[in-house]
């Protein structure tokens, strides 16, 4: 099973960031024939204000983001994770910050809504308030995928174990962690949090990231980190995408993740219950 990691630059344009995915997949599809493509996080609409978020949401399903990615699903014959999306809450003032997933018929398969809110202060001072925007889901996801099995999850929820330890619990043999990692916390975090969570399910990561500038509702320039990868249940990175735009692609093996099992049985020696 072949995945690929697309990795975006989004904007407060959503006709922008809808043509930038489309190009996105459609290179990776002719270039890597993956049978499955993952966005970052929030790839449809990215910075600008609380009314500008819920103005550009998308309806799930039926919106634009919504039906690009199950149109070039169903087109292409393949299955898009689609990172997330925000999602509108119908007479709400909020957002969900929601990923979408797609099997090679354009059926939607799963949906997810992110958990955990990056409400953080960072190194330098700045303030991150996600939950000013968007409203929390509550359900731990996974899905079946052609013999695999997948779990979602979103960006800041990397940083808590217990969500990824119940999804191996679960049999995940793959977890998606599409983001939108800051600069400062992505250089000194990104790919520790990201082998770390892979050495303790044993199961692959594939973790699509934003690249680059945005600009956020005080119109202020904020950086994302990018990086792209696809860890291995070893921990070894086996894909990473380069500075800019672009994507990355890897083999997932059924046998690496019984290999790793099998050398370290950690479902076997679990101790404490974690639900």
């Amino acid at each position: 099973m072949k995945m690929t990691v697309i990795q975006t630059n989004t904007m407060h344009d959503k006709a922008r960031n809808l043509a930038q995915a489309k190009t996105l997949i459609e290179q990776a599809i002719a270039a890597d024939r993956p049978d499955v493509l993952v966005l970052p996080e929030v790839w449809n609409w990215r910075g600008g204000t609380t009314a500008d978020k819920v103005r550009e949401a998308d309806e799930v399903p039926g919106g634009k983001a919504y039906e690009l990615l199950q149109g070039l699903a169903r087109q292409h014959r393949v299955w898009i994770h689609g990172g997330s999306l925000i999602e509108t809450i119908p007479g709400g003032k909020q957002v969900h910050n929601t990923t979408c997933v797609f099997n090679r018929d354009g059926a939607e398969v799963a949906r997810y809504r992110k958990i955990h809110m990056f409400d953080i202060t960072a190194p330098d001072g700045t303030p991150y308030r996600e939950s000013d925007d968007v409203k929390a889901g509550d359900s731990v996801v996974s899905y079946d995928l052609e013999g695999f099995k997948v779990g979602c999850t979103i960006c800041y929820d990397m940083r808590f174990a217990e969500l990824y330890i119940s999804l191996a619990k679960q049999g995940c043999d793959v977890i998606m962690v599409p983001s939108s990692f800051t600069l400062q916390t992505g250089k000194d975090h990104w790919d520790l949090l990201l082998r770390a969570r892979a050495v303790e399910t044993q199961c692959y990561i594939v973790a699509p990231g934003q690249y680059g500038p945005f600009v956020d509702g005080k119109g202020q320039t904020r950086q994302s980190y990018g990086h792209s990868l696809i860890a291995d249940p070893w921990g070894h990175i086996v894909a990473k995408v380069s500075d800019g735009i672009g994507f990355a692609s890897a083999n997932i093996d059924k046998a690496q993740i019984a290999r790793v099992r099998a050398l370290i049985p950690m479902n076997a020696h679990r101790r404490l219950k974690i639900t």
